[in-house]
């Protein structure tokens, strides 16, 4: 795949991690600006999660109706024109209902770019661009808050949503200007009115639905460790929070170097091979958390060794269940790519959620989380390869 095309999808791909982190250190200024509490603007951020899940529902069908480029150009645009709406909010309320709309706007992206290398390439192929997209998803969450600190603290809250808006409209340039149509045909195979139809076929084909709840699994295992890690990291052992970024991004680094050895790895074994073999060390590196978390161990070091060892994981078992998933998808790869998206953000946002409820005043509920993650992942790796045996695809 070309290196422009790749640049291309790197951005799509950035717009979740972008509109989630860039503004988490507006939190307190906008709690002053709205005459509200921090606990209200968060609704700000679930207004966002709830666009996520439902938006890319939508743009599945739509993707597999139209082809990839109207539904991707309209989506970056109406990104664009929510997020100039955050810039001009004028109370809390305008706020959380332009984010749910950023989010519909902004998941075009997410879907669309899974199915665009569904359409150029081979399984293989998938598993290393999807590794080289993960650089981007690895890199966002470092930067992103540190430069919405910057923007918050020399213009102003309103900043970070006009430089989102001018993310979006170089984004939309680059996808008029460089972005082929790659839906094979006339783009009309996949009437809307079977869209329901589609999604039920898909969550009735065992090993695309097998490798989407052990990546949605996987994922969950991140978002609890980012639920749970400022409580433990600042609260619990006393981590300066200027620090905690050192530390979360030192997590982040795993991630993405694995995410690029495995972009190596899959041109000699294939993605399910190295699949199958990575979530039992998740699991491994999971437990061994849930022990050390279980031992209140006084340091902080002995629990960060096992949660690097789960984060770089990631990065080989994220691309790769998303290159099994996709893979003889076809003509309905927009309506998998829409399905694959939905069901791991539900399965991590629960698991963030989870973090919470069970939050005790230690790295346990964390820590459980995430080998509970583990857990079920290998258990639906496992049932996956039987389903691909005896489907003679193995």
């Amino acid at each position: 795949m070309p290196l422009r095309l790749i640049l291309i999808l790197g951005a799509l791909s950035a717009f979740g991690p972008l509109a989630i982190d860039f503004y988490l250190p507006s939190f307190p200024t906008l709690a002053r600006a709205f005459s509200t509490d921090v606990e209200h603007v968060q609704l700000s951020l679930a207004s966002y999660f709830i666009g996520i899940a439902i938006g890319q529902l939508i743009y599945g069908p739509l993707a597999d109706r139209f082809g990839r480029r109207k539904p991707l150009l309209a989506g970056v645009l109406l990104f664009g024109l929510a997020s100039l709406a955050c810039a001009l909010a004028p109370s809390l309320e305008w706020l959380i209902g332009a984010r749910f709309v950023q989010a519909l706007g902004g998941c075009a992206g997410m879907v669309i770019n899974r199915a665009v290398v569904r359409d150029l390439c081979d399984p293989v192929n998938s598993a290393r661009v999807f590794s080289q997209l993960m650089l981007v998803m690895g890199v966002a969450p470092i930067l992103a808050p540190l430069g919405g600190g910057l923007l918050l603290s020399t213009l102003g809250w309103q900043s970070i949503f006009l430089c989102l808006a001018l993310f979006a409209g170089l984004c939309l340039l680059a996808v008029a200007l460089w972005l082929p149509e790659t839906l094979a045909g006339d783009g009309r195979a996949a009437p809307l009115r079977g869209a329901l139809g589609e999604y039920r076929r898909l969550l009735g084909d065992w090993p695309f639905l097998g490798h989407a709840l052990t990546g949605g699994l996987a994922i969950a295992g991140m978002f609890a460790y980012i639920a749970g890690s400022p409580f433990v990291f600042i609260e619990l052992y006393g981590v300066p929070a200027e620090h905690y970024g050192w530390l979360f991004g030192s997590n982040a680094l795993g991630f993405i170097l694995a995410a690029q050895v495995n972009a190596w790895l899959v041109a000699r074994h294939g993605p399910g091979h190295w699949l199958r073999r990575l979530v039992w060390f998740y699991l491994a590196c999971g437990t061994v958390l849930l022990g050390v978390a279980l031992a209140r161990p006084a340091a902080l070091w002995p629990l960060l060794l096992p949660l690097f060892g789960c984060m770089a994981s990631l990065g080989v078992l994220l691309p790769n269940t998303s290159a099994c998933a996709m893979a003889g998808q076809g003509q309905r790869s927009g309506s998998a790519s829409a399905l694959l998206g939905s069901l791991q953000f539900t399965l991590a946002a629960s698991a963030a959620a989870t973090v919470g409820l069970l939050h005790d005043g230690s790295a346990r509920p964390m820590a459980l989380v995430i080998c509970v993650c583990g857990v079920l992942a290998v258990l639906f790796s496992r049932l996956t390869r039987r389903a691909e045996r005896r489907a003679g695809l193995l």
